[in-house]
């Protein structure tokens, strides 16, 4: 053999050899393909209950798996039973290609979701906090017939002005006090979702002017506790409300000579008569123990309160007296004692209001109230940058009129409250 050609022939088997060698080497050192899993396709649908509407006819008018509405009835038994779903409430399932539910969400109410998920075979439900994004509004308005119709005309504007009612209710009897004109200017917070108004939240601040006297409230938290408070730190919880109604006309007043409209003679009339409707709820004006609950004459079915300071409150015609109410029960203001009727000496369903001191009669609306506990002086340097805050939106803000339909959509910017020291979680 040629000595070029044997060379050449050593060199070939070499080679072959060396990549024999080689490719276990590259076969350990390559990666592996990386498997990517199969991303499941969902799909939602996004609906909100319809009258006569159940869950099962739910799951049947979208082709639902029925075994799955009883495992998701038993995860919910202790947090929320289905069976409570309310028209008009809206819900959302997230499902897979065969229909098998991924979630259920459902709005309870304004302010909690109940939310079914898949966790492996099994669902988990637990109930959530709506969030909220909290502005801060500025709104304004005036008296012309009463407190609730200067507010507007939509369910969370009613709800403001019954806020505003509670807040002054030591202050102001929105059934006697009010004005033609009277006026009234609120910070509140208004609560927002996706940038579109859903509530009002706390009243921040509040000032109201009744037959030309201004009262100012604050909200201010005191020890863990938020309350409101007047400009000089005073609590505006005093030891009566002025009235045990809200909302409500007064049909006659206190006089001494009234022509009564059933004996027509004339005799004194040692009380206020708030009309209202059968059913209406009554509450004690102050803490207090019941002294007599029952049926007394002309008084129909009658509660009678003892307070402090000899004080005591009568509450007559009621249609019922509620349940636990009876002699010697302890009760605190703003309790629910009865209902507003026509029992006794009555022309029609009303309540009959009187207080007296040391048996006494003496006109209700002519009770000087008992100034509120103030802050602890601790408190006041706090309560004081507090108010100056406010105080300062009164001067420099823009309140929006009821009337106007925008209100809601004008909020303090972010600077101004900043500049204020004020936050919006305050």
């Amino acid at each position: 053999m040629d000595k070029n050609k044997f060379l050449l022939l050593v060199i070939l088997i070499f080679l072959i050899v060396s990549f024999s060698l080689y490719q276990p080497l590259i076969n350990i050192f390559k990666e592996e393909p990386v498997l990517v899993p199969e991303i499941t396709s969902l799909k939602s649908i996004n609906n909100t209950i319809e009258e006569g509407e159940t869950l099962f006819s739910i799951f049947t008018k979208y082709g639902l798996h029925m075994e799955e509405l009883f495992e998701m009835k038993s995860a919910t038994a202790s947090i929320h039973p289905l069976r409570e779903i309310q028209v008009g409430k809206p819900y959302t399932f997230i499902l897979d290609k065969q229909n098998y539910i991924n979630s259920f969400t459902y709005r309870i109410d304004d302010d909690t979701i109940l939310k079914i998920e898949r966790v492996d075979d099994y669902f988990l439900a637990h109930k959530c906090n709506i969030p909220y994004e909290t502005r801060i509004l500025t709104i304004g308005g005036f008296i012309q017939d009463s407190l609730v119709s200067a507010f507007g005309t939509e369910r969370e504007d009613y709800l403001l002005a019954l806020q505003a009612a509670d807040i002054l209710a030591w202050d102001i009897d929105f059934n006697t006090d009010l004005r033609t004109g009277d006026t009234f200017r609120i910070i509140v917070e208004g609560l927002y979702s996706d940038g579109v108004f859903k509530k009002y939240g706390r009243i921040l601040s509040i000032e109201f002017v009744n037959n030309n006297q201004t009262y100012n409230a604050y909200l201010f938290e005191h020890n863990g506790k938020t309350d409101y408070y007047n400009a000089e730190g005073q609590s505006l919880r005093k030891a009566f409300l002025k009235a045990p109604l809200s909302f409500r006309r007064i049909s006659s007043c206190f006089s001494k000579s009234r022509l009564h409209p059933i004996l027509k003679i004339r005799r004194p009339h040692h009380g206020i008569d708030y009309a209202a409707a059968t059913g209406t709820p009554v509450s004690a004006v102050a803490d207090g123990k019941v002294f007599f609950a029952g049926y007394k004459g002309d008084y129909g079915k009658l509660i009678i309160l003892k307070h402090h300071n000899s004080f005591s409150t009568y509450y007559g015609h009621l249609s019922r007296i509620k349940s636990g109410i009876r002699k010697g029960k302890k009760v605190q203001q703003g309790d629910l004692i009865g209902y507003v009727g026509a029992t006794g000496l009555a022309t029609g369903p009303h309540l009959h209001y009187e207080m007296r001191k040391s048996k006494t009669p003496i006109n209700p609306l002519r009770v000087k109230n008992v100034a509120g506990k103030p802050l602890p002086p601790a408190q006041m340097a706090d309560f004081k940058r507090l108010t100056a805050s406010m105080n300062k939106i009164f001067t420099v803000a823009v309140f929006y009129d009821t009337n106007d339909i925008e209100r809601k959509n004008h909020y303090l910017q972010p600077t101004l409250l900043s500049a204020l020291s004020i936050s919006k979680t305050q």
